[in-house]
């Protein structure tokens, strides 16, 4: 059975955004079992656990022997099993990959640039006066991702794909602003992502393995 390994304990702030979360929702989504291996408090610098994620982050995947980490990665070794996330024809599933990518290399990182501000430095004199070039940064990348959009219900059309569930988390991150959700196409597309059935069930799966460490 595979394996994921996710946090026993996180501040309030980031219940709900912890990366294992993208396993988890994928996990539903291809309708594969798994367990958590959960890591107390010090746990991700243990060498033994060093040894299978050089950076001690979450999650990593152990299945048969096989170890990886970084959730796209993960992501993508789960969709090979399941057209719901990667689908059959080559073409649409090089474009699922392509947006699973962009998700990573063409917004989080600029996503992560405003959350780590508010999260960790709101009080900073430095991070007050860097925020809004972040904000206006962040923008200018969701309003390229909004126009991509345009009317249809998922990125690559009517169909959900791992480069759905993998925007949609990053979009996520947000959620403590409106930068998101000033953006009509980029709200109703966020709702359409997490209504579904796999992603409520990810999400309460890590929420719950929150609440038994409490």
């Amino acid at each position: 059975m595979i394996t994921i390994s996710a946090f026993k304990w996180v501040p309030e702030f980031a219940q709900g955004q912890v990366r294992d979360l993208r396993a988890r929702w994928a996990l539903e989504e291809a309708g594969l079992p798994y367990r958590t291996r959960l890591l107390g408090l010090g746990d991700q610098d243990k060498p033994d656990y060093r040894a299978l994620q050089p950076f001690g982050q979450v999650p990593i995947l152990e299945e048969d022997g096989l170890v990886l980490f970084e959730t796209g990665a993960i992501v993508l070794y789960i969709g090979e099993r399941s057209e719901a996330l990667l689908p059959r024809e080559a073409g649409a599933r090089h474009r699922a990959t392509q947006w699973l990518i962009a998700a990573l290399n063409s917004i989080e990182p600029f996503v992560m640039d405003v959350a780590r501000i508010d999260a960790f430095y709101p009080n900073e004199e430095w991070a007050k006066l860097r925020r809004p070039s972040a904000v206006e940064f962040v923008q200018k990348r969701l309003g390229a991702l909004s126009r991509s959009l345009g009317d249809k219900a998922y990125l690559d059309g009517d169909r959900f794909t791992a480069g759905d569930l993998m925007m949609a988390t990053v979009l996520r991150i947000l959620s403590h602003t409106d930068i998101v959700t000033g953006d009509k196409r980029l709200a109703a597309y966020l709702d359409r992502c997490t209504a579904r059935p796999a992603f409520k069930r990810g999400l309460e799966a890590q929420i719950g393995d929150f609440r038994k460490a409490a």
